[in-house]
C-alpha cells in the first residue's frame, strides 16, 4: 500500500482539520496553530524510511512529526483525536468536521504506525546481517591485496583494459552526483508544491467566506430597500392625511405645525437611513472586486501547481534517463573485467609455456 523505492517524498493520505497544540505552560489548554482548516498529509520519506505527518499554514510547517512504533493516536470525541510526540516535546490535536473524516485519520494512523515498525525492524535485521558479512570480507579483501603485492608487473599487457575500467568509474560517480543533484530538485519541487497546495487551500476558503458574507449582504440590502419603501408609502400616506385634515379644518397653520414637524424629523431620518444603506451598497461592491482578485490568484496558483507537475515529470524522466545510462555504463564495466580476465588467463598460459621452455632449454645445456 505504501512506496517503497520512490525517488522523493510522497504525500500518501491528506485530510482537512484545524490543528490545535497543547499549552506547553498549562498542559491542559489548547491553543489553536491554525486559523482556518489546514490540510493535513501523511508523507513517506524513501531516503530515510520514514513516515511523517506534515501539514503547512501560510509559509511555514505547523506540523512536522515523525511517526514511530509507540505513537498512538487517541479519539477523545466525536470529531477530535490527538497524539503526542515526544521529539517535538508537545502534544498535537486535530479537530474535523465529521466523525468519519476522524474515523479514516485514526485508521491511516494506525497503518502507518504498523508499516512504520516494519521499516524499523527490517533495518535492524538488515544491520545485523551486515556486520558479519563485513567481519568475513575483510581477510579476504587483505589477502587479495597481498597477492596483488606480490604478483608480477603485467602494467603493458592490462594498461588499456585498466584505463577503460577507469573512465567507467569516473562516468558512474557523475552519473551518481547527476542524480543526486535531480533528487535535491525533486524534494525542493515537492515542498513547493505543498507550499503553493496549502496557499490554493487558503485562498478557497477566504474565497468562500467572502462570497458567503456577500450574500448576506445582498440579501440584507433587499430587506432594506423593501422597508425604505414602507416608509416613503408610510410618509406619503401621513401627507395625505395631513393635507385631508388641513382642508376640513381650514386652519393649516395652527393645526397642521405639529404633525409636519414629525413628519419632517421622520423623512430625515428615513432619508439618514437610505444614505447609509448606499454606503453599504457601494462598499459590498468594492468587495466583489476583491473577490475577483482572489479568484484570479486561485487561477495563477492552479496554473503554477500544473507548471510544477510538468517540472517534476521532466525530472523524473532525467532520473530515469541517468539509470539506463548507469546500468550500459555497469554492463560495459563487466565486459571491460571479462576482458581483462582473459587477458591474464592467455598470460598466464604464456608464462607456463615461457618457463617448460625455459627447463627444455636448461636440459639442452646441460647436455
Amino acid at each position: 500500500m505504501y512506496p517503497l523505492h520512490r525517488e522523493r517524498e510522497q504525500p500518501i493520505f491528506s485530510a482537512r482539520a484545524h490543528v490545535f497544540q497543547i499549552d506547553p505552560a498549562t498542559k491542559r489548554n489548547w491553543l489553536p496553530a491554525s486559523k482556518h482548516a489546514v490540510t493535513v498529509s501523511f508523507f513517506y520519506d524513501a531516503s530515510r524510511n520514514v513516515y511523517r505527518i506534515i501539514s503547512v499554514g501560510g509559509t511555514k510547517a505547523i506540523i512536522n512529526s515523525t511517526i514511530t512504533p509507540n505513537m498512538t493516536f487517541t479519539k477523545t470525541s466525536q470529531k477530535f483525536g490527538q497524539w503526542a510526540d515526544s521529539r517535538a516535546n508537545t502534544v498535537y490535536g486535530l479537530g474535523f468536521s465529521t466523525e468519519l473524516q476522524l474515523q479514516q485519520f485514526a485508521e491511516q494512523f494506525k497503518e502507518v504506525k504498523e508499516a512504520a515498525r516494519l521499516a524499523r525492524e527490517k533495518s535492524q535485521e538488515r544491520f545485523e546481517l551486515a556486520n558479519p558479512a563485513l567481519n568475513i570480507a575483510a581477510p579476504q579483501l587483505s589477502q587479495e591485496l597481498s597477492e596483488d603485492r606480490h604478483s608480477p608487473p603485467l602494467l603493458t599487457v592490462n594498461g588499456p583494459g585498466e584505463e577503460k575500467l577507469f573512465r567507467s568509474k569516473s562516468a558512474e560517480v557523475e552519473l551518481t552526483v547527476e542524480k543526486e543533484r535531480v533528487k535535491k530538485m525533486l524534494s525542493e519541487g515537492s515542498m513547493c508544491e505543498i507550499n503553493l497546495e496549502a496557499e490554493l487551500f487558503t485562498l478557497q476558503d477566504s474565497n468562500a467566506k467572502l462570497v458567503a458574507a456577500l450574500q448576506e449582504a445582498n440579501s440584507s440590502v433587499e430587506q432594506w430597500k423593501k422597508q425604505l419603501a414602507e416608509y416613503q408609502e408610510e410618509t406619503d400616506h401621513l401627507r395625505d392625511q395631513v393635507a385631508e385634515l388641513e382642508a376640513q379644518l381650514g386652519h393649516p397653520a395652527a393645526a397642521a405645525q405639529p404633525g409636519k414637524e414629525e413628519l419632517s424629523r421622520s423623512v430625515e431620518e428615513l432619508e439618514a437611513l437610505l444614505s447609509a444603506k448606499d454606503q453599504e451598497i457601494h462598499s459590498l461592491q468594492s468587495k466583489k472586486t476583491d473577490v475577483g482578485e482572489l479568484e484570479k490568484e486561485r487561477e495563477e496558483a492552479v496554473q503554477r501547481l500544473q507548471d510544477l507537475d510538468r517540472r517534476n515529470t521532466e525530472l523524473e524522466d532525467q532520473v530515469q534517463s541517468a539509470e539506463k545510462t548507469l546500468a550500459s555504463n555497469r554492463e560495459e564495466q563487466e565486459q571491460t573485467q571479462v576482458e581483462v580476465r582473459r587477458i591474464i588467463e592467455v598470460l598466464d598460459v604464456k608464462i607456463c609455456d615461457l618457463s617448460s621452455l625455459r627447463e627444455s632449454l636448461s636440459k639442452l645445456v646441460e647436455k
